[in-house]
């Protein structure tokens, strides 16, 4: 049955009532899960590892014993996600000008093809600066050609900062390859690191080019250099705000082996099931991987072991699933753990394409991310104010938990880098709620120190205090939304 999703605001703030917590969602218990999760054992929770069946083993045994039944299409706890990863083969490759073959003394540069061969010869090659214009439309002519791309684009237009989406431009415009340019003093050598990491796609949804790689700003000036053009001149040009690029004069010939290897991974789906069938449902999701072993075979610590993004929230998810089973709810209440969140949202992307329930029957989505930041009595921020009718409501709700509000937007610049944002395009009404983000100064700490590094593990010093209180505000949350009571919904045309 589709629900049209808008909440009926008389039973809003004073009708809102919210059972106390008997017993509150402790430190010990979110402990106790990080530390299996995030253990070295578990070697980064990597997709397509002998770390992944030990997390989706984990997390269903500890879902089963909090009470939730397997929801997979098939009626496991496992739901497929096909996944694609390329790596880099042998290739060979020659640059020419004016029938001259370039003479190019750098071999920084890393080369990988959508598909098992690529060859081509005479690709004329393209300088784009950083491949849009201010109205984030692609300006230079690159059809059916090699667009090199600055991998810095601090004068990109918002929505197209990311190298992703000035890529998926490129190719929307008809590119045959894209290369990018990392700076050899900055970010190159963690351009040609992801490159080299066998980066993980979702090739249902895969955008990408022919050919794609990245080279180094020596590389770059090497070979622009050779050609008789000035690298300073073109870097000068691009600064422009509506630069559409300009041929290089130059033709590239290619024959690029990339190694492909395709597998399964798995979101793990949970159910509690209601009392009151087509009442919609409240879905819980939170990412379990992390990036694996990420660092080089010299280094003394080289697991991405991943206790803050994301174990704290699996085990969020897990400790508030076991609460939420004491009970029997109006509404069916779903748990997701999604795989490849660090890869780009793939699980949560995969689900949204084929869910195994109705998404127009979710009544709120709230994704649990790097929650484990912030101290106990920190303001409740919500990623995704204004994008859907429910802000006020969840806010009654965490006042009546003891939490002030931050009612600021400012966490809304992290609405695109977590799961929930794959399942908002389809229309669900999908939040992420609580203390970690509302704090920014405190988050981009942790973004600019043990994010996403060997560093991120479980120690005394992890902070919990806030994980536990975000973890009953989203024991309150569910209590409210998953009581047709409380929380009513229209369908549509009434």
């Amino acid at each position: 049955m589709r629900l049209f999703l808008r909440a009926v605001f008389a039973v809003l703030v004073l009708g809102i009532s919210v059972p106390s917590l008997a017993k509150g969602v402790s430190e010990t218990d979110l402990r106790e899960h990080i530390a299996v999760l995030a253990s070295d054992e578990f070697e980064g929770r990597k997709p397509g590892t002998e770390g992944e069946a030990k997390t989706v083993k984990y997390i269903a045994e500890q879902w089963a014993k909090a009470g939730l039944k397997p929801a997979a299409g098939d009626g496991s706890w496992f739901e497929p996600v096909p996944l694609i990863q390329r790596g880099r083969g042998e290739a060979t490759y020659s640059f020419n000008a004016k029938g001259r073959k370039l003479r190019i003394v750098s071999d920084e540069i890393v080369l990988i093809g959508k598909e098992a061969e690529y060859a081509k010869k005479d690709l004329p090659v393209v300088f784009t600066g950083i491949g849009v214009k201010s109205d984030g439309s692609v300006g230079a002519d690159v059809s059916g050609k090699l667009a090199l791309v600055l991998f810095e684009a601090d004068n990109a237009p918002a929505k197209m900062k990311s190298p992703r989406a000035r890529r998926e431009a490129l190719i929307a415009a008809g590119a045959e390859g894209v290369i990018f340019v990392g700076d050899s003093q900055g970010n190159w050598p963690i351009l040609r690191r992801q490159l080299l990491s066998r980066p993980i796609g979702l090739e249902s949804r895969e955008k990408r080019a022919k050919l794609e790689g990245a080279i180094s700003t020596e590389f770059a000036v090497a070979l622009v250099t050779a050609a008789g053009r000035d690298w300073d001149k073109l870097r000068a040009h691009a600064k422009g705000a509506d630069y559409t690029g300009e041929a290089l004069g130059i033709d590239a010939d290619f024959n690029v082996m990339t190694d492909i290897y395709r597998f399964n991974s798995s979101n793990v789906i949970g159910k509690l099931s209601g009392k009151k069938k087509g009442s919609g449902a409240v879905l819980y999701m939170g990412h379990w991987d992390h990036l694996g072993i990420c660092a080089p075979d010299d280094a003394t610590d080289k697991i991405c072991n991943g206790a803050v993004d994301n174990a704290s929230g699996i085990a969020v998810l897990t400790e508030v699933a076991q609460r939420l089973a004491k009970k029997r709810h109006d509404r069916d209440i779903y748990f997701i753990a999604t795989t490849a969140e660090e890869s780009g949202l793939l699980g949560a992307y995969a689900y949204a394409d084929k869910p195994v329930f109705p998404l127009e029957d979710i009544v709120i989505s709230l994704n649990v991310d790097t929650i484990a930041i912030a101290g106990r009595n920190s303001k409740v921020a919500i990623i995704g104010r204004g994008t859907t009718s429910l802000d006020a409501t969840v806010e009654a709700v965490a006042r009546k938990t003891g939490r002030a509000i931050e009612s600021s937007t400012d966490a809304n610049d992290f609405i695109q880098r977590q799961d929930g944002w794959a399942l908002a395009q389809k229309g669900v009404p999908a939040l992420m709620v609580g203390g970690s983000f509302a704090d920014l100064d405190l988050m981009q700490k942790f973004l600019g120190s043990d994010y996403h590094g060997p560093n991120d593990e479980l120690t005394d010093q992890t902070e919990l205090g806030g994980a536990a209180e975000d973890a009953d505000l989203h024991i309150a949350l569910g209590n409210y939304f998953a009581d047709t009571r409380k929380y009513k919904v229209t369908k549509a045309g009434e």
